[in-house]
């Protein structure tokens, strides 16, 4: 059980609402839980703190934060949608490029202040691109992981309207909140709103949203970071890339990329192959990161329920199957 003062520093800053220090001590106590290997009891507070889909308790401050969120005005629908931040760096492979490039910006934000005292600012405004599947929504939530900062997406299906001008207005009020607000602002399939004005398949309401949200990116001048992401990088409007500090390429996993994912999502899973086997992750070939995932994630489950103490070739040969099937 945690010591006496972490207790009394605990309930006196939850009672007197005072968050930081709340937060602070609610850490603490959960690294001493596993520093005493009270592994489960550490995650379980985890959970509590920093919040899951399945937990049904929003995170440790995240209440006043919802619930000023914007909505649309006719549908009543809210604008964002605050996402729970559960992974972290070492739960992304990346290539080396990519992967450097994040570690950049985290360290860019974590510095921010020296790049101020010579003139410089952190990169704000990030476009993710490349095939899905690949990470670009998981590097967000790193990001916000990284930096202590809520995740919010933005809700497109809301945002676009038919109704003349209403697209605009429901940006504005998306702007206008993650400038008040600081946060990691993600817009998920922005390709949705910045489509190539020239696509004449596209109705007018939609080309003004591209010049709504060209106006805005350039006006911003909030504390968040925007994290646009697109799978169909070649529809956006050639003046919205110009808008972006750093553009981040998000390519399909190599070789040595599908090892590391091998290892990293069977850790603790016993198994009669290494990570590193050749013939296991040739398999996985021309796979996305999130296919990979889901087929390990389909092999472990039946190595469990079919009451198998190792995960075999099989498991993972019935995994990819399966996959196949699903894709036709």
């Amino acid at each position: 059980m945690a010591n006496g003062k972490l207790l009394r520093q605990l309930i006196s800053s939850g009672l007197q609402g005072d968050l930081p220090n709340f937060r602070a001590a609610s850490e603490a106590v959960i690294a001493e839980e596993r520093e005493k290997k009270h592994h489960l009891l550490a995650n379980d507070l985890e959970k509590l703190m920093y919040g899951t889909q399945s937990a049904g308790t929003p995170p440790l401050g995240h209440l006043k934060l919802a619930s000023s969120m914007p909505s649309n005005k006719d549908s009543g629908l809210s604008l964002l949608e605050l996402r729970p931040v559960v992974r972290e760096q070492q739960d992304i492979v990346l290539s080396d490029i990519a992967k450097s490039a994040l570690e950049e910006i985290i360290q860019e934000h974590n510095r921010a202040d020296l790049l101020r005292s010579f003139g410089l600012k952190p990169a704000q405004k990030l476009l993710f691109f490349g095939p899905p599947g690949c990470g670009k929504t998981l590097a967000a939530e790193v990001i916000a992981g990284a930096l202590s900062l809520p995740l919010v997406v933005v809700r497109l299906d809301s945002v676009i309207s038919s109704f003349l001008g209403e697209t605009a207005s429901n940006l504005r009020k998306v702007f206008d909140y993650i400038s008040d607000h600081p946060t990691v602002a993600l817009f998920d399939e922005f390709d949705a709103i910045t489509k190539d004005r020239g696509d004449s398949a596209d109705h007018g309401e939609l080309k003004r949203s591209v010049n709504a949200v060209l106006q805005m990116m350039d006006s911003y001048r909030g504390s968040s970071i925007l994290i646009a992401t697109t799978n169909y990088e070649s529809l956006l409007d050639k003046a919205v890339w110009r808008r972006f500090d750093e553009t981040i390429e998000f390519d399909m996993p190599n070789l040595e990329q599908i090892k590391r994912l091998l290892s990293l999502k069977t850790s603790g899973v016993r198994r009669n192959f290494e990570s590193t086997d050749t013939k296991i992750a040739t398999l996985f070939k021309g796979m996305s990161h999130a296919d990979i995932e889901r087929v390990l994630r389909r092999a472990v489950k039946e190595m469990v329920l079919t009451g198998k103490e190792f995960l075999e070739k099989q498991h993972i040969e019935a995994g990819l199957a399966r996959e196949r099937k699903l894709k036709k």
